[in-house]
């Protein structure tokens, strides 16, 4: 009995392989490769695209989610990016500014903040209403 309490209070507890203060780390990596400070350390490359690569990930399943959402008549406008060629760095940024202000002992998931970090950085024109 004692082990299946073990086991559900294992799963209870919320757990994130990537942690926010971990995507601050990486997103500082990248916003140092934007402003050009070249290192040869590539454990620091390596940050930096894992930073890239969770915030444009996370940016492409947002986009195709809005996108079938629209396709049942739903417009979900949370966040809107612009068409920039330098839509790489300005995400970052947007991260880097969101995260440094959230306390560091926070529990909340790192989808969630770049979440609200894109929402504050690239609101949308529309309101948010149904297409139908």
């Amino acid at each position: 009995m004692k082990f299946i309490w073990l086991i559900a209070a294992v799963f209870a507890t919320s757990a994130h392989a990537y942690t926010g203060q971990e995507l601050l780390d990486d997103c500082h990596a990248a916003d140092e490769f934007f402003a050009q400070k070249k290192t040869t350390d590539p454990y620091q490359s390596v940050k930096s695209a894992r930073c890239l690569s969770y915030v444009a990930g996370f940016a492409d399943g947002y986009s195709v989610s809005d996108f079938l959402a629209e396709k049942v008549g739903v417009k979900l406008n949370a966040f809107c990016l612009p068409n920039d060629p330098d839509l790489s760095m300005r995400l970052v940024r947007a991260v880097v500014i969101h995260v440094e202000r959230v306390p560091l002992n926070t529990t909340v998931s790192t989808a969630t903040l770049v979440a609200g970090a894109l929402a504050k950085a690239f609101p949308c024109a529309d309101s948010l209403e149904s297409k139908k």
